[in-house]
């Protein structure tokens, strides 16, 4: 087994293994901001279940139906994207590029269908 400098400069507690060599995954659908919102609200909804279970469920619903329609705008525009991207192509001459659109579909339409 070779020496890892790096590895063994990392402080103690430090998680090690294959939690620090994971990819980064697929960018998120929602901007970050976006997602923050929705969890808040939605977390705020679980905290106050106990006080107020309509109202709390209420939220929840709200925070669902933000999340849902945020998800339909943000699939709507990636489609809008990948689709000008390849639309007026001639396909004889640009074969990289919708491979990349066909790959691109792929992708999203495997992710929508793991949630």
């Amino acid at each position: 087994m070779m020496y890892d400098q790096t590895r063994a400069q990392q402080p103690a507690d430090q998680p090690r293994g294959s939690a620090q060599r994971r990819q980064p995954g697929p960018e998120s659908l929602l901007p970050s901001d976006e997602q923050d919102k929705i969890v808040q609200h939605l977390q705020h909804a679980l905290n106050t279940f106990a006080d107020t279970p309509l109202q709390a469920l209420e939220e929840a619903e709200s925070a669902y139906d933000e999340a849902t329609a945020q998800l339909v705008n943000a699939l709507a525009e990636r489609r809008s994207l990948l689709r000008a991207g390849w639309q007026d192509q001639n396909p004889e001459t640009h074969s990289d590029e919708l491979r990349l659109a066909l790959r691109q579909y792929r992708e999203i339409t495997q992710r929508l269908l793991r949630l």
